[in-house]
């Protein structure tokens, strides 16, 4: 399963009900544009020093997926299908539905909008 940015933040948080998904989860992946997300936010904290240590224990733990040529093709149809729907998403979570759509992963998120990608599954805590 891929994580969301806000996945991310809970799993920091240690948050039970996410920790539990983890647990039973036998890969784990971090897209590209969440891990830019979750630094940017990174740089910002009080705790940042602490954050980083546990970013750098976190991703050994995770394979990135990084964006890729076959990424863009999943990334133009859907953001076409999302704006013909009149359901557009935030550009961030598009790259990120059509990294999970790429490898056929089901996306943590608390972010409903994933729900209006046709065939990809959200999971949430």
């Amino acid at each position: 399963m891929i994580l969301d940015t806000n996945a991310l933040s809970a799993w920091w948080d240690n948050e039970p009900a996410l920790i539990e998904i983890l647990a039973d989860c036998s890969r784990v992946f971090v897209r590209t544009p969440a891990l830019a997300e979750i630094r940017y936010g990174i740089l910002q904290s009080r705790k940042r020093e602490e954050m980083e240590r546990w970013m750098t224990q976190a991703l050994a733990s995770t394979t990135i997926l990084p964006i890729e040529d076959q990424t863009t093709f999943h990334y133009a149809t859907l953001r076409l299908h999302l704006k013909r729907a009149g359901t557009p998403i935030p550009m961030n979570d598009l790259w990120i539905a059509a990294i999970a759509l790429q490898h056929r992963l089901p996306i943590v998120s608390r972010d409903s909008h994933f729900d209006h990608v046709p065939e990809l599954q959200r999971i949430s805590w």
